[in-house]
């Protein structure tokens, strides 16, 4: 097999939080149709991604919860590159058992790795850009893509930009974590930094070696389940040694240290990124014309009409899946989500802080369990 071809991994777990009671445990963000009409986010993803990598080279890593709704979305993924993790164990599990699987069948293989819940309006230029880090990984250098930042954005971790090694590569001195307001504001002046979108592009071997220096045992363990991987033995070492796996993202565990010896570069895109995290970026998005705009009064609507009546209410997004009328007078700058079970309102300025909501009603325990 040619390595020349690149292997794509979309890692789609988690629940965002931040879009309950929308967004689910066992119906999360990525299987939901929040921006193209008629395709999930995930589906969206494995599209971009299709004239990089043919549906043969593209994983899926998701939960058990998850498997049956993926494959049913994703008619095309052949069934053995469905890759079920019995547990979360974060991102660098997900990501090196891919790793692992895929070094077996061709080792030379390029892989590269592509959150399922994030929105790319331009991917033409996503594929270029992702086309400039191939080459980067050809040369053995564990590669992300970074974005270049709009606006000082305390959401995301960001990349430190070092010299130019190459034509669209820079080399990545520092990781950092999620800044202040005014740290994040410094980034935004000093152009000097990248959103760190978690897009990654690596020789598989480079990327398991650095695991195996960093993190031995948890290199160890996943080798040993790509072992067994396709034979008879797989559930049962799967289920004997993923659940020793060290909980940890693949930052954390590779990128950051390897960052510190030198062999991390990064391609800044210009592709339209957006991490839909949460419903005032969902408003942000869907305000946009191609994604359905806005009424007169700037409110997102994501609703049969008939079924809202918004009276003095601007600047404003509602979600209504319940069936219920929904009716509001004198909002500003609001969400409003109606599911069967649960409704949410806010204003848009505190819309990272529902993530709170979901802590809450998992310290009540199993007796609210159905809302999570």
């Amino acid at each position: 097999m040619s390595s020349r071809t690149l292997y794509s991994v979309v890692p789609a777990g988690g629940s965002g939080t931040r879009l309950w009671p929308l967004s689910r445990a066992n119906h999360p963000k990525f299987l939901h149709a929040l921006a193209h009409p008629g395709q999930s986010i995930l589906q969206a993803t494995v599209a971009r991604l299709t004239p990089l990598s043919p549906p043969d080279r593209t994983f899926v890593v998701t939960g058990v919860a998850h498997a049956a709704a993926v494959a049913r979305q994703l008619p095309d993924l052949p069934e053995e590159n469905l890759l079920v993790e019995p547990s979360p164990r974060d991102s660098c599990a997900a990501i090196g058992l891919a790793a692992a699987v895929i070094a077996r069948r061709d080792p030379d293989a390029i892989m590269g790795s592509f959150a399922a819940d994030h929105l790319v309006r331009r991917p033409s230029a996503f594929q270029d850009a992702i086309r400039v880090a191939i080459e980067g990984a050809r040369r053995g250098l564990l590669m992300t893509v970074g974005i270049k930042p709009t606006h000082p954005e305390t959401g995301y971790g960001y990349l430190r930009m070092g010299e130019t090694i190459g034509d669209g590569i820079m080399q990545v001195a520092e990781f950092k974590e999620k800044p202040s307001a005014d740290v994040a504001a410094e980034y935004l002046r000093s152009g000097q930094y990248l959103w760190n979108a978690s897009m990654f592009v690596w020789r598989v071997g480079v990327f398991l070696d650095e695991l195996a220096r960093q993190r031995p045992e948890l290199h160890a363990g996943l080798t040993t389940i790509a072992a067994a991987w396709g034979t008879p033995e797989q559930d049962r070492v799967l289920g004997e040694v993923w659940p020793t796996l060290q909980r940890i993202s693949v930052d954390h565990a590779v990128m950051e240290g390897a960052a510190d010896v030198g062999k991390v570069a990064t391609v800044p895109g210009d592709f339209g990124w957006t991490d839909l995290g949460d419903f005032h970026t969902l408003g942000e998005i869907r305000a946009e014309e191609e994604f359905g705009g806005t009424d007169d009064a700037g409110n997102v609507v994501m609703a049969d009409p008939d079924t809202v009546v918004l009276q003095d209410t601007t600047g404003s997004v509602v979600v209504a899946q319940s069936g219920r009328m929904i009716a509001t007078v004198g909002l500003r700058d609001a969400i409003v989500v109606d599911t069967p079970d649960a409704l949410l309102v806010c204003s848009r300025k505190q819309a990272q802080e529902v993530k709170a909501i979901v802590d809450e009603l998992k310290r009540r325990g199993d007796s609210h369990s159905h809302l999570l």
